[in-house]
């Protein structure tokens, strides 16, 4: 579902494309096989074993500190990212540095509503239980009434932003946001994906 979510709202491919957090490259290859020039960036040498192993173009560097120069790329994706770093509004202003005026930036990634460490929601599965007292605090969480004490959270921890704060950090960044949706059919949405232009 991210996947196909991503590759309809960048739509055409026309150009360059840099993935953000590409991880072991299964998107990125998919991208290069919908016809982008893409190249791959990842701080885990582990994951860009396995995205050189699929013949993908990766570097390794982290999204806050971009190794590229301004304007190099025609638009930027990135999956599930943001709660993986600590700092989004600073990775989304690289992210603009290093996109081309009018080129657009896909994001596809869990929902700040549904997922976090308000929410205990083991496999995006049923109603959401909301716990009060954590949703509006933003920051990186280890324990929390929303993790899973057998999910991959309470092994590594996460980066929560609310709503507002997470949208706002594109706007902040000179990304105007003109596509929002939450993929999939369930009641309350796993996901949420913006596509915005600088």
């Amino acid at each position: 579902m991210p996947r196909e979510t991503a590759l309809r709202l960048l739509g055409e491919a026309e150009g360059r494309l840099l993935d953000v957090g590409c991880g072991g490259g299964s998107h990125t290859a998919a991208f290069a096989d919908a016809g982008w020039s893409v190249m791959g960036i990842e701080p885990s040498s582990a994951q860009l074993e396995l995205a050189r192993d699929r013949g993908c173009d990766v570097v390794q560097g982290y999204g806050e500190s971009l190794p590229f120069d301004d304007a190099s790329f025609d638009a930027v994706v990135s999956v599930w990212t943001h709660t993986d770093v600590d700092d989004w509004a600073h990775v989304l202003r690289e992210i603009a540095r290093v996109l081309r005026p009018g080129g657009r930036f896909v994001y596809v990634g869990v929902h700040p509503c549904f997922v976090g460490p308000h929410s205990l929601f083991v496999e995006g599965k049923g109603v959401p239980e909301l716990h009060a007292g954590h949703y509006r605090v933003a920051g990186r969480y280890e324990e929390a009434p929303g993790i899973s004490p057998t999910g991959l959270r309470a092994k590594v921890g996460a980066t929560h932003l609310p709503l507002a704060l997470f949208l706002q950090a594109f706007v902040d960044a000179g990304l105007a946001p003109d596509a929002f949706e939450e993929p999939g059919v369930r009641d309350y949405p796993v996901a949420i994906a913006v596509r915005a232009h600088k």
